[in-house]
């Protein structure tokens, strides 16, 4: 024991000789090492890393459309003090929401924006005007909003995207002539009343009740218990005039099923109407520019003109009509309008992914951390192969997804009866994967931007709490996922039979994809739709032995993603069938088959995706950006194959080929890394809707920046 002490006294002794040898050095010497170690100083990444190709050329593949109307919006913006712009980095001026005021002046600011917005025609055509290119530069616009704000997003879609899409598409020329130029003119506030306390996702299981007097030729809206409240509706805690009530129907006793209703909720002075009860739904931890509130229906009654009658009507004599006399099918037509805000939030989650992405690039491009050398200079944060692993794959599904996006938005203006009936399984799988994706991104960048990425003006953190209601709103992602499922697997849905399975599924998809299978059966044609065509040939064939040139083939790469889709839907339809034959409820087996439907939900979407990427890059005509758009997609390729383990789990990859593609990443990670920089800039975003990371954070932090923050 006391060797142990004297070892352990002898060596403070020596550390304590160590430290008195420092400070016993001279003041000379001590001034002469200040002197020679130099301070920190910021290098503009666009010095050391220049492009291979045109950015402009790579943004007009991903944007797809209106760039000019984007850039518009974002100067208009950039132009009013209501958006807050703040000099930093050498007067290099950001612009912001304040994030430290009050909901309540949080929500005062997104009015007074919408306001100017309005004021300066952003809105122009947004409901009068039906054509593609209005529909398509409202999408870009919308885009736009979402990188300043989400909560001024949000706000002005609830009130164009759902009220004014309803009046739109479930109303008649009464209600068009009566309610569009209003909304789009904001005479009119409109909220969306849909979502109860009970029942979210399961639309068809809402409680509101209405019913019809014959003699006042009056509909009677009622809350008829707590879990009936509406609940979390944009707009109603403050601003909004008046809402779409979703609610059962009853006539003459029956229940004709979910309707949609036009009822005003407050009056000219704001106040809540009679029989109207409003209460606000509180603080949230995103999205406090926006008033949801809480709505309870005490015999509120609205004109017979105020039921939205594209689908079904209520005569005045009380007499329920309908062209359509299925009520599945009913249902599923009354609701098919409403995939135009899956498509605007997978836009939405993929341009944030850019936003967030682009500042962590250009940070690590100019952030300095150890050196591998003694006394040599400090490595560039990106120039680590670690580094590289956490952004560039990011890079790459960012691009690949805004392609996926485009492709949506085009599914959904063709308008045409093939299209309408594939939108609403692309936009469910979609909406679901990329809004995923863009939680997945601003937490990698977050933590890629160290203490930084903790500050609100630096952005990334604070839009993980303002972008994660994505996942949840407009469909729950998970039963967006199943719906992918149930609506795509062609082979089990004639196996068993089932022609209206699951309530929440929309059965318009459902009877589209029996009848294309049913087709196929029958009539021996091929598959034509959804990506399916690949099922009319044979069975890929994988090699043994996977090199890099075979790993970055487009033909290897498609053939692998085929042949997962093939191969999961037969075990999903084998597996379900199994547990059907032990006695188990067609609703039961698919439940049991939880974890099939995950995987093929997944191969399908991605299947989806590269080929939609594919066809982009095909007529790329600049051979130095088609070798760059050549490496994003083989990078997004070995990255979806790297991160999951359904590749290993099913026998599609031997482990020694699933070891030679994890090292392919990081052989993508170093070809595309002189590329980052371009392909940052390629998304478009103005230098003022980043941060001041993104630039030169050592003067953004200075002393003399104090009175800017």
């Amino acid at each position: 024991m006391d060797s142990l002490f004297n070892s352990g006294a002898e060596r403070a002794a020596r550390r304590a000789a160590i430290i008195a040898n420092h400070l016993s050095q001279s003041e000379s010497a001590s001034a002469s090492l200040l002197s020679a170690s130099s301070c920190l100083h910021y290098n503009p990444p666009e010095l050391t890393n220049p492009a291979s190709f045109n950015p402009i050329h790579l943004r007009r593949i991903l944007d797809g459309h209106h760039v000019e109307a984007r850039d518009w919006l974002f100067k208009l913006m950039e132009e009013s003090p209501l958006f807050c712009p703040k000099k930093r980095c050498e007067g290099k001026v950001f612009v912001a929401p304040d994030y430290n005021a009050t909901k309540e002046q949080q929500r005062e600011m997104t009015m007074r924006r919408i306001e100017y917005l309005l004021n300066n025609g952003v809105f122009e055509g947004w409901l009068t005007d039906s054509s593609a290119d209005a529909t398509m530069r409202k999408f870009a616009l919308m885009e736009g909003l979402g990188v300043y704000d989400h909560s001024l997003a949000i706000k002005i879609g609830v009130h164009f995207i759902l009220w004014g899409s309803a009046i739109k598409f479930f109303g008649t020329k009464i209600h068009h002539e009566r309610w569009l130029n209003d909304t789009e003119k904001y005479k009119v506030l409109g909220c969306f009343a849909m979502t109860e306390l009970g029942h979210g996702s399961n639309v068809r299981g809402v409680e509101t009740i209405t019913t019809y007097d014959s003699s006042t030729r009056e509909f009677i809206i009622n809350t008829p218990c707590e879990s009936a409240q509406k609940y979390w509706i944009g707009g109603a805690a403050n601003h909004a005039t008046h809402t779409i009530v979703f609610a059962q129907l009853h006539i003459n006793g029956r229940n004709e099923g979910v309707h949609a209703f036009i009822a005003q909720i407050r009056d000219s002075n704001g106040n809540p109407c009679p029989n109207i009860r409003i209460a606000d739904c509180g603080h949230k931890i995103g999205l406090n520019g926006v008033d949801n509130g809480r709505i309870w229906f005490d015999n509120v009654r609205v004109p017979r003109e105020n039921l939205l009658n594209s689908v079904a009507d209520v005569l005045p004599d009380g007499q329920y009509v309908s062209s359509i006399k299925d009520p599945d099918q009913r249902f599923a037509a009354f609701l098919a309008p409403l995939t135009v805000g899956r498509v605007n939030i997978t836009a939405e989650a993929v341009y944030i992914s850019k936003v967030a992405l682009a500042i962590a690039t250009r940070y690590a491009l100019s952030r300095r951390a150890f050196s591998v050398t003694p006394n040599g200079p400090e490595i560039l944060l990106l120039d680590y192969p670690s580094h590289q692993r956490r952004l560039i794959p990011l890079l790459a599904k960012a691009c690949v997804q805004s392609c996926s996006a485009n492709f949506l938005k085009t599914l959904y203006i063709q308008k045409t009866p093939e299209a309408n009936k594939a939108l609403h399984v692309y936009s469910s799988a979609l909406k679901a994967v990329a809004s995923w994706q863009n939680m997945i991104t601003l937490q990698e960048c977050r933590e890629a931007c160290g203490g930084q990425g903790l500050k609100t003006e630096n952005r990334v953190g604070i839009l993980k709490g303002e972008y994660d209601v994505q996942c949840t709103f407009e469909g729950d992602n998970n039963v967006l996922m199943q719906q992918v499922i149930h609506n795509s697997n062609k082979y089990f849905l004639m196996i068993v039979e089932h022609f209206g399975f699951n309530r929440f599924v929309a059965t318009q998809v459902s009877k589209a994809l029996l009848a294309e299978y049913v087709a196929v059966q029958k009539k021996k044609n091929p598959f034509k739709s959804l990506g399916l065509q690949h099922m009319n040939g044979p069975v890929p064939l994988i090699p043994t032995d996977l090199t890099s040139s075979t790993l970055r083939s487009s033909k290897f790469q498609t053939d692998l993603f085929c042949l997962r889709e093939r191969d999961l839907l037969q075990r999903f339809a084998k597996e379900v069938s199994y547990y059907q034959a032990q006695g188990e409820s067609k609703e039961k087996a698919f439940l049991l088959s939880y974890q099939l439907a995950e995987d093929l939900a997944r191969g399908f979407t991605e299947s989806s995706t590269l080929q939609v990427f594919l066809e982009a890059e095909m007529n790329v005509l600049q051979a130095p950006l088609k070798v760059v758009m050549g490496l994003l997609r083989s990078m997004y390729v070995m990255t979806c194959i790297d991160e999951t383990a359904s590749f290993l789990r099913y026998g599609h990859l031997s482990v020694d080929n699933a070891a030679a593609v994890r090292k392919e990443v990081m052989a993508l990670c170093t070809d595309l890394r002189p590329h980052a920089l371009a392909i940052v800039s390629s998304f478009g975003i103005p230098d003022s809707y980043l941060s001041p990371i993104a630039f030169d954070w050592i003067e953004a932090n200075t002393w003399g920046n104090l009175s800017s923050e």
